[in-house]
């Protein structure tokens, strides 16, 4: 760990290098009048919009909508199966077969899921934006989206296939994150915070804070409720092929904000491209979608205000890696993976445009142990 003492709070780093942008934000949030103890920068970071993505802060009496980004509740789902091999021919066939029931990118299901299925909410009236896209919503609930975003077949260190899942809230959590920045920006006047940081801030006590609490936390709720449905789904169709029986769904998002008690204060933590690491938790750690990821579990260390890596972190944007990586080299990395790059526009998520997972892992041993290590086999990208 580095610790960076120049501004208001330290700056507490997992990592060798940071670029310059994500650094420059790292120290606006060591600026915050309202910060508790200090920032903390897990060792995928890199720039996001006002906070890195791969950053942690607690803030005292206020909760920052740019620092939970716009995929409110988006994180990670795994499970394991009884089965200990599984031919590239039945994987190859499960695939397609996915590609028919689960959406991607920007699709969405031709009929609305059961209302059942949405989390439960105490009245419409109390969530402004949540309750004008609810019926959206409903074509949206089990299906993939763009970016990032992938199921994964894989084969653990312990001998068995996983299947993996990397959803968020769709819709909800964009049109959560900008209302509430926006209604944000315009409290802030003047200027508590320099408008140019990009960290505009909703006190807890107002009824502003509380909304916006309340409506990132269903959109938590609905990304939980996404990757629980497609999962489902997935396992549905993977036992068609190849019958078995699938252990307890592990479950762990990795952009919100909690209320949590860190150093004997209660305070509103917000991890952004950053999961919980609470003593005990069972978290999940993706590495691209050519390397490995990793089950693991929390040790508590509280100067992460316990909290680890969310992923392998990306090293260069989605037009770079288009730009400047070669399709040739990066189907190469994949080896015999199912579901490699095809073409240069889908390159922005091949395993160049991402950091070393293996380095990330290194860096953030006090921060998390590794039980299973993960090796894909076959990937479905949003």
């Amino acid at each position: 760990m580095k610790i960076i003492p120049t501004e208001k709070w330290p700056i507490k780093m997992w990592l060798d290098e940071i670029e310059d942008g994500a650094l420059e934000q790292a120290k606006n949030l060591a600026r915050l009048p309202f910060l508790h103890q200090w920032v903390a920068i897990m060792p995928d970071a890199h720039q996001g919009f006002g906070m890195p993505i791969g950053g942690v802060i607690a803030c005292k009496g206020h909760v920052i909508p740019n620092a939970v980004g716009v995929d409110i509740g988006c994180g990670m789902c795994a499970v394991r199966t009884t089965l200990k091999t599984v031919s590239p021919n039945k994987l190859q066939n499960i695939l397609n077969h996915l590609k028919s029931v689960i959406p991607t990118g920007f699709s969405h299901h031709k009929r609305k899921q059961d209302s059942k299925l949405m989390p439960k909410m105490v009245s419409f009236k109390d969530y402004v934006v949540v309750s004008r896209l609810f019926e959206e919503a409903r074509d949206q609930l089990g299906t993939l989206g763009g970016g990032n975003h992938f199921i994964e077949f894989q084969k653990g260190s312990d001998g068995y296939i996983w299947i993996m899942v990397h959803s968020g809230s769709r819709n909800f959590g964009k049109q959560v994150a900008d209302y509430y920045n926006k209604l944000a920006i315009r409290l802030n006047c003047p200027p508590e915070v320099p408008k140019a940081w990009q960290l505009a801030h909703l006190p807890l006590d107002a009824k502003e804070g509380q909304s916006y609490m309340k409506e990132m936390q269903y959109c938590v709720d609905f990304a939980f409720a996404n990757r629980k449905l497609m999962m489902e789904r997935i396992k549905e169709v993977f036992s068609t092929f190849c019958p078995c029986s699938f252990g307890e769904m592990i479950n762990i998002a990795h952009n919100y904000a909690a209320l949590e008690t860190h150093y004997g204060q209660k305070v509103v933590v917000h991890r952004k491209g950053a999961t919980q690491a609470f003593k005990g938790t069972i978290g999940i750690i993706p590495g691209s979608m050519g390397t490995p990821s990793y089950i693991v579990e929390g040790l508590g260390n509280e100067e992460s205000f316990k909290s680890c890596s969310h992923g392998a972190g990306r090293k260069m944007g989605r037009k770079q890696a288009i730009r400047t990586l070669k399709l040739s080299e990066e189907q190469k990395k994949m080896k015999q993976i199912l579901g490699k790059p095809t073409s240069q526009r889908e390159l922005e998520e091949a395993p160049g445009a991402y950091k070393d997972i293996e380095q990330v892992m290194n860096h953030q041993t006090d921060l998390v142990h590794i039980k299973v290590r993960l090796e894909p086999l076959a990937v479905i990208k949003g």
